[in-house]
C-alpha cells in the first residue's frame, strides 16, 4: 500500500486513513530521557559500590580500578542503552512511561545502527552534559529531536494515543458480482480523502446535501472506475472505497509473505 506523507503528524494511505505517527512532545521526551539517564548512574554507582566493596575484601587491585571504573562507565552508559533499546525494539524504561518509541523518520523500525548512533553520541550530549544538550537540540526542532537522533536519523514517536473513532468501508450487495471484474485504479490522495471524510460523515449531513455531494464524488472516481455500475452515486463510493482496501490490504499481505521468504534465504545461506 503506497502513503503519501502529509505533515511531520501524519502518514495518508492509499484509501486516505490518517495513521497517527504523532511524535513525543518535548516536556514528556524529556521526562523519559530522565528516567533512562537516572537508571543509567544508578546502574554506574552501583559498579562502583562493587568495586569498593571488592576492594575493601582484597578481591580487588587497586591498579585495576581505573580500568574497572572505565568498563563500568562503558556498560552503564552505552552497553545497557544499546541491549535495552535493542531487546525491546526502540523502547526503553523511559520510553515506556511516557508512553514512546524509537522509529526511523519514515516511522519504520530502527535496527541496531541506529541504536548504536544513539547511544553513543547520547553519552555526550545526556551523560557528559547531564541532559544539558540533549534539552537544548530538543527545544529546537520540530519532532523534539535531541542531536543523536538527528545523526541517526530517527525520533521518537507516540505510541499512546486515544483511539481514533473507526470507519469501516463495506461492499455495499448490490455490487457482490461487479467487484469481481471491477478494475478499479488507485484514487489520488485528495479524492480519496474526500470520500473518506465524505462516508464517515455522511449520516450528519442534510440529504439534499449527502446527494449532492455523493454525486460530485462520484463523478471524478467514475474516471478510475471500469466498468462503471448502474449503482446509486453514494454505494458507488462505498464499493470503490471497500474494494480499494481490500485489495491494498492482500498485496501487504503478498508483499509481507514474500519479505519472509527472502529473509529466510538469506538467513540459511
Amino acid at each position: 500500500m503506497s502513503s503519501a506523507i502529509t505533515d511531520e503528524q501524519e502518514i495518508l494511505s492509499g484509501e486516505a486513513v490518517a495513521i497517527d505517527v504523532q511524535p513525543v512532545g518535548f516536556i514528556l521526551r524529556a521526562a523519559g530521557a530522565l528516567i533512562d539517564m537516572l537508571i543509567g548512574f544508578a546502574v554506574f554507582i552501583a559498579f562502583i559500590l562493587l568495586q569498593i566493596w571488592l576492594l575493601s575484601q582484597g578481591l580487588l587491585d587497586e591498579h585495576t580500578l581505573p580500568m574497572l571504573s572505565i568498563w563500568a562507565s562503558v556498560l552503564s552508559f552505552l552497553v545497557l542503552p544499546i541491549t535495552i533499546e535493542t531487546a525491546m525494539r526502540g523502547r526503553s524504561v523511559g520510553k515506556l512511561a511516557v508512553g514512546g518509541r524509537i522509529v526511523r523518520i519514515d516511522g519504520g523500525a530502527i535496527t541496531f545502527r541506529h541504536t548504536f548512533i544513539r547511544a553513543l553520541v547520547g553519552v555526550l550530549e545526556i551523560y557528559l552534559t547531564f541532559g544539558g544538550g540533549a534539552v537544548i537540540t530538543g527545544a529546537l526542532t520540530a519532532r523534539s529531536q535531541r542531536l543523536g537522533d538527528l545523526v541517526a536519523g530517527t525520533y521518537s514517536q507516540r505510541v499512546r494515543t486515544p483511539a481514533l473513532p473507526q470507519h469501516s468501508p463495506y461492499l455495499p450487495p448490490s455490487l457482490a458480482e461487479w467487484s469481481q471484474v471491477a478494475d478499479v485504479a488507485r484514487l489520488p490522495d485528495r479524492l480519496a480523502r474526500r470520500i473518506s471524510q465524505f462516508l464517515s460523515s455522511a449520516d450528519q449531513l442534510s440529504p439534499a446535501a449527502r446527494v449532492r455531494i455523493a454525486h460530485e464524488l462520484a463523478g471524478e472516481v467514475g474516471a478510475f472506475v471500469s466498468p462503471l455500475p448502474p449503482v446509486a452515486p453514494e454505494d458507488l463510493l462505498r464499493g470503490v472505497t471497500a474494494l480499494r482496501r481490500q485489495r491494498e490490504q492482500r498485496a501487504l499481505i503478498l508483499a509481507d509473505d514474500r519479505a519472509e521468504r527472502l529473509t529466510g534465504r538469506r538467513v540459511r545461506i
